[in-house]
């Protein structure tokens, strides 16, 4: 493919039809309103010709934007010219490409069609090293996906199928964060809609009705398990839209990622710029004995862009713990997992007193703002905040006390382990040859208590990985062995490290 090429034509038709939803969907609660004040009658004939010159002129524009566009693979550079009013070219060295993602939204599946992402893994901007193709058909996609990441390895025996979705992972979807998140949006969906139609009172009223003589705290509790339900429910469907189909492979030097119901996605990751692996356990999934996976990889800190509804770097999603370890393993080509087989260091107790007092302090200063609230504008408020703190401050402790447990480091032979948090517990394993800088930061309190941060800084992942409060002596130590040479300038020749004063 050394000749210039167009997108598929039937872009114009997609537009087509996306531009004719959105006018619709913004059409309906203008059109209510309209037809509230005069008539249904009158709100067609204002709206429609509206409607019809917003499809028009977005077809225009798709239909210039096609013509204007082509692409084409030579032998050393991907380019691409495309632009409407001001033109543009992009070229990419075919040798730094490192990731062709695919991506399919229900409409383009139904003409056939996808969008492919080309990127470099360059992070110094949005769109600096990255051009998308939208659309092309499925099988110039996956064509161009095969091609541009060959890097002639040959097929080996560990390709193949890492990990396949189980349908029982959805267990694990109630027990996500997200759920009170979905109840709320639900509720706040339904009085949108009942706007649009002029009933939001009556709605409220209706809500009202029914809880008539009911003290407030068990209306608020109500509400919530409500919420919560729905909110459940809500994940189950949006578990299943993004992960339905998941399947994690290895191909000749290339991780890829399928997964998706009706918006199907496939995305690669090189394996030359994989760093490690993050086991992720957020509180309810781990209560489930769960976990999920994510790549550490160079020009990956960027990423989660418009169109994923999920972090580009997710392996694997909530799965059993054990399955878990085995695709880390199976992902980073090693017997055993880092993440179980270095042994972790715990971490001084002065640690603990910094995470309680944190912990104290945060529902100190909800209660003070809900009884300030309380004493200006309703003792409703001063009730809420001796209940919630009955019910907070014991939960504070307890997840204080349980993020001081997860807290730990070690060093393998090739990785760095480090493990922190409570409500989202992160087990990160880290290539040492990875690290291309250490930074140490050490509050007034911290110094006080012996205590040090050491972040190790990283081309990868989110860029920096952090070990908090370790003793000062057992942090310093930890970095110096963990990359041979890079702290020696910084250090002070002495029996244990320290840094250099000033």
């Amino acid at each position: 493919m050394t000749g210039w090429t167009a997108l598929d034509r039937r872009t114009v038709a997609v537009t087509a039809l996306v531009v004719a939803g959105m006018s619709i969907t913004a059409g309906v609660p203008i059109g209510i309103g309209i037809a509230g004040a005069s008539s249904a009658g009158t709100a067609a004939l204002l709206l429609l010709p509206v409607g019809a010159l917003l499809v028009a002129g977005g077809s225009a524009v798709e239909y210039v934007r096609w013509r204007r566009t082509r692409y084409r693979l030579t032998p050393g550079r991907f380019e691409l010219r495309s632009g409407v009013l001001v033109s543009k070219h992009r070229s990419l060295q075919r040798d730094r490409i490192r990731t062709v993602d695919i991506t399919a939204d229900p409409l383009l599946r139904a003409f056939g069609l996808v969008a492919v992402r080309i990127g470099t893994g360059e992070q110094s901007g949005a769109d600096e090293g990255s051009v998308v193709l939208r659309p092309v058909p499925a099988e110039v996609g996956d064509a161009l996906r095969r091609e541009l990441l060959d890097r002639a390895h040959p097929p080996a025996a560990t390709d193949g199928a890492l990990a396949v979705l189980d349908p029982r992972w959805i267990r694990y979807a109630p027990v996500s964060f997200i759920v009170p998140l979905l109840g709320a949006s639900a509720f706040g969906g339904v009085l949108q809609v009942s706007e649009w139609f002029g009933l939001r009172s009556t709605v409220i009223g209706w809500v009202g009705s029914q809880f008539r003589g009911v003290p407030v705290v068990v209306v608020i509790a109500v509400l919530a398990a409500v919420a919560l339900v729905v909110g459940a429910v809500a994940s189950l469907g949006l578990w299943v839209e993004m992960w339905w189909h998941h399947r994690l492979e290895r191909e000749p030097g290339t991780l890829r990622v399928r997964r998706g119901l009706f918006t199907t996605r496939s995305i690669s990751i090189e394996e030359a710029r994989l760093r490690g692996v993050e086991l992720v356990e957020p509180l309810g999934v781990r209560l489930a004995g769960a976990a999920r996976v994510d790549a550490v990889a160079t020009g990956m800190a960027a990423a989660g862009s418009d169109d994923d509804k999920s972090d580009r770097r997710t392996l694997l999603p909530a799965a059993p713990v054990a399955v878990a370890r085995r695709v880390a393993a199976e992902v980073l080509r090693e017997s055993e997992s880092p993440l179980e087989a270095v042994q972790l260091v715990g971490h001084p107790v002065a640690a603990r007193g910094r995470r309680l007092r944190w912990a104290l302090g945060s529902v100190a200063v909800v209660e003070a703002l809900l009884v300030i609230l309380g004493v200006l504008f309703t003792d409703v408020l001063l009730h809420v905040a001796w209940i919630s703190a009955l019910v907070l401050v014991p939960v504070a402790v307890v997840l204080a006390l349980d993020e001081y447990r997860s807290l730990g480091h070690g060093l393998g032979e090739r990785y760095l382990v480090v493990r922190s948090g409570s409500v989202r517990r992160s087990t990160v394993a880290l290539q040492r040859g990875g690290i291309i800088g250490w930074t140490f930061r050490q509050s007034v309190f911290q110094r006080r208590a012996g205590l040090v941060t050491v972040i190790a800084t990283t081309a990868a992942g989110e860029g920096a990985y952090a070990v908090s409060d370790a003793g000062s002596h057992d942090g310093l130590t930890f970095a110096a062995t963990a990359v041979p040479g890079l702290l020696t300038p910084f250090l002070e020749s002495s029996p244990e490290p320290a840094l250099l004063p000033g």
